[in-house]
């Protein structure tokens, strides 16, 4: 059995890093550190959790400086012969230890226009569909809200534009009922402006952070973009619109 240091974050926004010494087996993830400590050395560390199988998305944190779920950070995947940092994510208001508060998202998601069905397309009153329309939003289905794409994207993180940028997550969000066949919503004007999806720069930082590796750049934002750049940008189609009123 061995030993690793796990320099762990006290405290809120005036905090600091303790540092405690675990033991490691094999199979041992980060969280099981973060329990052992608990049990046996800080039983006030607050941390938040629950699946420990990595769906449910409530262990996200930082460890050695990249958003990660603890549940599913493997000991033997770190360098254990240095601390292994633990902190809370940087992009949310901390509450206390690994703890932020994460409500802000909620409200972001409630802003965002709810799914509205398109008149049936059959005579029947049904509709018709390809299947590959109905594959493409699959991907965005499998979103556990850990908010670790949130958490990496500089406009939050270092520019801290909450209030006027939804973020990764609410694009993939938005994405996943514009691009859905049936939906007949129009939200290009919001993402254009209250959601502010111009401030991202697609670097693809949200798809590397992503746990169920959804392909959130490529995939989500970039054809978001596109939709926003052909109705309020493309030259033709705004002299179209001026003559055809």
């Amino acid at each position: 059995m061995a030993q690793a240091t796990f320099r762990v974050w006290r405290g809120a926004s005036g905090g600091q890093f303790h540092d405690y010494t675990a033991d490691v087996v094999p199979g041992m993830v980060v969280l099981d550190a973060i329990h052992q400590i608990q049990a046996t050395q800080a039983g006030d560390l607050a941390c938040r959790w629950n699946c420990k199988a990595g769906k449910c998305g409530s262990c996200s944190a930082e460890i050695n400086g990249k958003p990660r779920l603890m549940c599913m950070t493997r000991l033997n995947d770190l360098p254990l012969d240095e601390p292994v940092t633990v902190e809370p994510m940087k992009a949310f208001p901390p509450i206390r230890d690994l703890v932020t508060d994460v409500s802000w998202n909620y409200t972001v998601k409630k802003k965002i226009k709810p799914f509205k069905a398109r008149k049936p397309d059959a005579p029947d009153g049904t509709w018709r569909m390809s299947q590959s329309d109905v594959d493409r939003v699959q991907e965005f289905r499998k979103c556990i809200e850990c908010f670790l794409c949130q958490d990496v994207c500089h406009v939050l993180r270092e520019h801290a534009l909450h209030p006027e940028f939804i973020g990764p997550r609410f694009l993939v969000y938005t994405a996943a009922l514009e691009m859905h066949p049936l939906d007949d919503e129009d939200r290009l004007a919001d993402l254009k402006g209250d959601h502010g999806i111009g401030y991202c720069n697609i670097t693809g930082c949200c798809t590397k952070v992503c746990p169920e590796e959804i392909t959130i750049t490529e995939n989500a934002i970039i054809p978001l973009k596109e939709r926003v750049v052909d109705r309020f940008y493309d030259p033709v189609k705004r002299l179209f619109r001026v003559f055809s009123g």
